[in-house]
C-alpha cells in the first residue's frame, strides 16, 4: 500500500527517506501559492534558489527577480512574494528566479525525491488527482516559518491527506496531527489559517488581500513540477 507522510518543517526533512517518493512542497503564505498562480498565468518557468545573490546572477541571464525576506520584498528585486504580482502580463512567458525565507529552501531540500510537486489550496484538487494516479508513496513537505511548523502549511497537509485517504496509508504522527487539525477546523479553514502567527505578521504589513487569495480553493488546475532546476507545468 502506498503511504503518505507529513514533514512539518524543513528542519525535519532528514528524518524522511525521499528516494523513490513523490514530495509535495507547501508554503501557503505565500511562495507555493505564488508559484501556482504564476505558472497558471503563463510564466514560462520559476527557478527556486537559496540566496539573494543567486537571483541577481540569474537576472543577468534574463530572469525576473522575485523574492522576500521576513515577508518584505527584497530591495532592488522586480517582484516580492505576492500572488497578484505573478498575474502581471508583463512577466508572461518570462522566466522567474525566486528566493524566499521559507518556500524556496523547502523546495531545494526536497530534490532527492523522484518528483517534486508544488501544492497550495489554489490547486488542491489537481494535486489530489495527480497523486491518486501514482504508484509511489508521498511526503508532504511543509515550509513552516524559519525552521518551525506553522498552522497554514499543516492545514494544507491535512486537507490534501483527507482528499487521498482511500489511496494512501498515513505514516507517522505528523500525518495524524495534520489530518486531525484539518478535520477539527475545516468548517472555518480560512479563519483558522488567518489566525496563524505568520498570517498576523503579514497582516501587519498590509497583506490581507494576499492571504485571502492564498486561501481560495481549487482556483487553478495546474500541478507545477521541478524539472531540472526549473518549476514548470
Amino acid at each position: 500500500m502506498k503511504t503518505i507522510e507529513v514533514c512539518l518543517t524543513p528542519e525535519l526533512i532528514h528524518q524522511h527517506d525521499l528516494k523513490g517518493k513523490v514530495i509535495v512542497v507547501a508554503d501557503i503564505f505565500r511562495a507555493t501559492s505564488c508559484i501556482v498562480t504564476g505558472l497558471a498565468a503563463g510564466v514560462k518557468s520559476i527557478r527556486p534558489v537559496g540566496e539573494i545573490e543567486e537571483v541577481k546572477a540569474l537576472a543577468r541571464q534574463g530572469y525576473i527577480m522575485a523574492g522576500e525576506r521576513g515577508g518584505k520584498k527584497v530591495d532592488g528585486f522586480d517582484m516580492g512574494n505576492s500572488p497578484f504580482a505573478y498575474q502581471n502580463t508583463a512577466i508572461k512567458a518570462k522566466k522567474v528566479a525566486i528566493s524566499t525565507t521559507n518556500g524556496s529552501a523547502a523546495i531545494l531540500k526536497s530534490v532527492e525525491a523522484s518528483q517534486v510537486l508544488i501544492g497550495a489550496f489554489l490547486n488542491l484538487e489537481s494535486v489530489m488527482e495527480y497523486l491518486i494516479q501514482l504508484t509511489q508513496s508521498v511526503v508532504i513537505h511543509c515550509a513552516g516559518w524559519r525552521g518551525t511548523p506553522n498552522l497554514e502549511d499543516t492545514l494544507f497537509a491535512g486537507a490534501l491527506m483527507d482528499e487521498v485517504m482511500e489511496e494512501f496509508t498515513p505514516l507517522g504522527d505528523s500525518a495524524s496531527i495534520a489530518h486531525q487539525l484539518y478535520i477539527s477546523t475545516h468548517e472555518n479553514l480560512s479563519g483558522t489559517a488567518l489566525g496563524s502567527s505568520h498570517a498576523k505578521r503579514l497582516i501587519n504589513y498590509g497583506m490581507e488581500e494576499d492571504l485571502a487569495f492564498c486561501m481560495e480553493t481549487n482556483k487553478y488546475s495546474v500541478v507545477p513540477k521541478l524539472v531540472g532546476e526549473e518549476l514548470v507545468i
